[in-house]
């Protein structure tokens, strides 16, 4: 699968056993994984690099994750941040999603939940950046395929 074909994952953790985890864990799933430590690095990192979906750890020194997701939403509207913490309350919770969090994920998180939520996150980034026709993704996420087949059919649609 080519770099185009890629999803781009920006992923934001503090934790570097965990990011190094994460990466390998993603690009071996053909994400194509940008990863950092602070939520500083991801802003020039979004700036640097077209970002499908970013990962957010939600408790991390200097900028945390609600200021990290309020700044990659203010300067790209269309990326989908997922916030991933173990730290998390229902009130931090609920102001990520005001703040434009598509989903917020409690650590651990069982890689097939992230792989789904990335997917689905994905998947509403494209009808809404794209305005793609919502039949059109519902037939290919129909289709009897493989994730991998699936991800590689939506990101033709968002390269057209």
């Amino acid at each position: 699968m080519s770099k185009k074909e890629k999803i781009n994952i920006l992923i934001v953790d503090d934790e570097e056993d965990f990011l190094k985890s994460i990466s390998k864990s993603l690009e071996v799933r053909d994400f194509n994984v940008i990863a950092v430590n602070r939520g500083e690095k991801a802003i020039t990192a979004a700036r640097e690099n077209l970002i499908d979906i970013a990962l957010v750890d939600l408790k991390m020194p200097g900028m945390n994750g609600e200021e990290t997701l309020l700044a990659l939403k203010k300067e790209n509207q269309w990326m989908e941040v997922v916030i991933l913490t173990g730290h998390g309350t229902i009130e931090s919770a609920l102001s990520c999603k005001e703040g434009g969090a598509y989903s917020f994920l409690q650590k651990p998180c069982e890689l097939d939940i992230l792989l789904e939520t990335l997917v689905k996150a994905y998947k509403t980034r494209l009808m809404n950046r794209k305005k793609v026709d919502a039949e059109k993704i519902k037939e290919i996420l129909n289709i009897e395929a493989s994730p991998w087949e699936i991800l590689r059919r939506l990101k033709e649609i968002d390269s057209e």
